[in-house]
């Protein structure tokens, strides 16, 4: 059996074939984790199998630092040249190359049985390649300086927590990891030109680190200045990286849309969620209609836009399509239509109201007076509730609600919502909806705490 600096070939290509293979399950599963559940986007891909490099890089140094230990060991006496002492590494970089391409290649032929939006970023992959190999060249190096038994699972320890820190610092600090930031926005795209700059920055410090190792075990000058040139390069999109704006306005999209009964709007590639968001926002709209938030059109925002409702429209936020999005999304706008009440009373009433947007059963609250209000709201029907929305829709928004507007709670006034009577067809007057107080002693047979004439 013929070997290769002391390790047999034959060796060497079963370890290649373990490593490929443990790669590729471990960037299937990783970068599964990190899809967008429901999205169709090829842009959701290359986030996922650049997000894999978590787990698969230090795997990746790990081996390549088993492998520099046992080539030292059958290196020891021997004078190695230029491309002798480069041959082994590059060989590591192009097996982990190999199981990120495959990676790849599975979830792209998954992809292709499905309508994608986007496009495929081949600066994005450029990326995630150059990152895998800066991954198998500090394992490389570890395992040559350190030639101990420990020093494979050590190396994989400390790239994870490197890159890790790296990842999820602030600042500067985070844009040297290969990564598209978390949690990935599909409003916000995926830039080429900050991609090419890492791979500068990343190419650059792996041919430093490389050729740097090469002219210290071949000790030749000529190497050690094209390790000095990968240096500048290294710097050079470090800087390039540094000074590159990160991205603050979306792209413009054409949103995909169901028109009926109301009009929903979302990212192409979360198509597959607009039944469920509009059965969810279609119930919410019946219950708003003839308010001043009545709305007719739900439409996706960026996930760092703030969601301002607004007359006729209804902005949400949709992070992915997992179970019980459409609930989220509605719940996320019905606290954007009004934001939570500091103390208990109001925000006691609050709740009883936001009960019966959502679509649940309305809540005693903390307090007895709460009880009291939705026992009396309980009793009114929905149009009833949406007239009383309407007219004291100002103060729900400003957390002004109180006993007196929800039938003055266990003694007191209670306030009636009426409609007047109809007008002659040539009156000028039109008709108008007002909060009417009748005499407490009226007939309490009439609902809860109404009079006979509060509701025709």
């Amino acid at each position: 059996m013929r070997e290769h600096g002391g390790v047999s070939r034959e060796e060497l290509r079963q370890s290649a074939a373990v490593t490929v293979a443990v790669l590729l399950a471990l960037g299937l599963v990783a970068a599964w984790s990190v899809l967008i559940p429901g999205v169709d986007a090829w842009e959701n891909i290359v986030a996922a199998v650049i997000g894999s490099l978590r787990l698969t890089g230090p795997v990746a140094a790990a081996f390549a630092a088993w492998v520099a230990l046992r080539k030292r060991r059958a290196s020891r006496g021997l004078q190695l040249t230029t491309w002798r002492a480069l041959r082994a590494p590059l060989a590591i970089v192009v097996v982990v190359l190999g199981s990120f391409a495959a990676t790849v290649l599975v979830l792209a032929i998954k992809t292709v049985l499905t309508e994608q939006s986007g496009r495929l970023s081949l600066s994005g992959l450029g990326m995630g390649m150059a990152g895998l190999a800066l991954y198998s060249v500090i394992g490389w190096v570890a395992g040559w300086v350190l030639p101990y038994a420990l020093t494979p699972p050590l190396a994989g320890l400390a790239c994870y927590g490197l890159f890790t820190w790296l990842a999820d610092g602030e600042g500067w600090a985070d844009r040297l990891a290969p990564g598209t930031g978390e949690p990935y926005d599909l409003f916000q795209g995926l830039s080429g030109t900050i991609f090419l700059n890492q791979i500068i920055w990343l190419l650059g410090v792996t041919c430093a680190l490389l050729l740097g190792w090469a002219a210290l075990v071949t000790r030749q000058a000529l190497v050690l200045a094209f390790a000095l040139l990968a240096v500048l390069l290294a710097g050079t999109g470090v800087a390039r990286v540094l000074a590159e704006p990160k991205p603050a306005a979306a792209q413009e999209i054409a949103y995909s849309c169901q028109e009926w009964p109301i009009t929903v709007c979302v990212h192409p590639g979360m198509r597959a969620g607009l039944t469920e968001l509009g059965a969810a926002f279609t119930e919410i709209a019946s219950r708003l209609a003839e308010t001043p938030a009545a709305f007719t059109r739900v439409e996706q925002r960026p996930l760092d836009d703030p969601l301002t409702p607004s007359s006729g429209l209804a902005p949400i936020h949709l992070p992915d399509l997992s179970a019980g999005f459409a609930d989220e999304a509605a719940r996320e706008y019905l606290d954007a239509l009004a934001a939570r009440c500091h103390g208990r009373p109001a925000d006691g009433y609050r709740e009883i109201v936001m009960a019966w947007l959502r679509g649940e059963p309305l809540p005693g609250g903390p307090l007895l007076e709460h009880e009291y209000a939705a026992a009396w709201f309980s009793g009114l029907n929905e149009h009833q509730r949406r007239e009383w929305l309407r007219m004291f829709f100002s103060d729900f928004q400003t957390c002004k609600l109180s006993t007196t507007h929800f039938g003055g709670g266990p003694a007191g006034t209670s306030v009636q919502v009426a409609t007047p009577v109809a007008t002659e067809p040539d009156s000028e007057s039109s008709p108008q909806v007002y909060p009417v107080y009748p005499d407490p002693s009226a007939s309490p047979g009439w609902g809860p705490k109404m009079s006979p004439h509060g509701w025709h």
